[in-house]
């Protein structure tokens, strides 16, 4: 791994912050001056936040078409529900991937037995461009638990790998 210097930084971007009803949500990407970094159309940290007994999130069932989602929890827990049918929990350090491809529509909320005595919540997700060829495949969904993730370490630094590949290592993650 090499060492980055200012001079090798493009651009800093600030994420704006949005509130979705007592709830936070960071978006780094769109921003005014970078649209996109490469295939990323979103880049959205959420959290940490904690919901008293009875509270949670609930994003509301909403479409998606032509792109791919990769949600990682590092606190609390999700539940997806889509049109699909796919139904999954989600807990810190297992990842979620959403193909969009022709359109899907899907919720996330914090399941029942968390809301009932409250708890947390933080992660993060991406939105991801599918290739010109891709935005029209079936919608997919996929469930990767902590342990199916690679880690890359060295030089003082370690790492879970949530997609792609990196030093010979490659995710599972269908992104």
């Amino acid at each position: 791994m090499s060492h980055i210097s200012t001079a090798d930084i493009e651009q800093v971007i600030l994420p704006s912050s949005r509130d979705l009803g007592g709830f936070s949500v960071r978006r780094a990407l769109p921003a005014p001056m970078r649209q996109m970094v490469g295939p990323f159309i979103f880049l959205d940290s959420f959290g940490p936040v904690r919901f008293g007994e009875g509270e949670g999130i609930d994003t509301r069932p909403h479409p998606h078409i032509g792109l791919s989602t990769l949600t990682y929890l590092l606190e609390g827990e999700l539940t997806h529900r889509d049109s699909e049918r796919y139904v999954q929990s989600i807990r810190p350090g297992e990842v979620n991937v959403m193909v969009a491809g022709a359109g899907i529509v899907h919720s996330e909320r914090t399941p029942e037995h968390q809301r009932a005595t409250g708890g947390k919540l933080a992660g993060l997700q991406s939105w991801i461009a599918l290739p010109k060829k891709s935005e029209e495949t079936a919608p997919l969904f996929q469930h990767l638990d902590a342990g199916s993730l690679p880690t890359v370490s060295g030089e003082g630094i370690g790492m879970k790998l949530l997609a792609g590949n990196l030093h010979g290592r490659q995710s599972p993650a269908m992104v």
